[in-house]
């Protein structure tokens, strides 16, 4: 959010594309991109948050017919309060700095700080389009759109394709 005189930042809707191993940096990656997918911004999380991500990616349809809420949904419901946007505000020193922001009975809306992966996952939780500052959008990589670049990217399509058809009840029987 910006200080009292400075200019509130504009933003780009953006939803989460997918995410793969990105194979250079040894870490997993979210890709963002625009409706049109013109524009992309891949966010970097470590191991353990990647394990959380492929989870409601996996479990997205188990958790629509499950009762069960997590502490953060159940905390809002009981405050009266609803999630109204994700936000990745911007990037400092290689760090994103993400918001969920919701809204009161009062309709004052409350920025609240998150981690970046946290921010993703509400994003698919509640189905939200993740509002991308312009200032992340010129400091982000953009993806490299060329052949090589393409087919690591439709690999990490049919890697999100592969999770969306796997059987959770199948979780667990293979080694790690």
């Amino acid at each position: 959010m910006p200080e009292k005189g400075e200019e509130e930042p504009m933003y780009v809707e953006m939803k989460v594309f997918g995410f793969a191993m990105d194979a250079i940096a040894q870490m997993p990656v979210i890709i963002l991109k625009d409706p049109d997918e013109k524009l992309a911004v891949p966010v970097w999380i470590n191991a353990s948050e990647s394990v959380s991500f492929a989870a409601q990616f996996v479990g997205r349809e188990m958790s629509a017919r499950n009762a069960r809420r997590d502490v953060f949904t159940a905390l809002i419901e009981h405050l009266g309060m609803t999630v109204v946007g994700i936000y990745v505000e911007s990037l400092r020193d290689g760090v994103f700095i993400a918001s969920v922001r919701v809204v009161d009975g009062a309709a004052k809306e409350i920025r609240l700080e998150v981690h970046v992966a946290e921010a993703m996952l509400f994003s698919l939780k509640y189905r939200l389009p993740v509002w991308v500052s312009d200032e992340v959008l010129a400091q982000a990589s953009k993806l490299d759109m060329n052949e090589e670049g393409f087919a690591r990217e439709n690999n990490a399509r049919r890697f999100v394709d592969f999770l969306d058809h796997m059987d959770p009840s199948a979780m667990g029987k293979y080694p790690m």
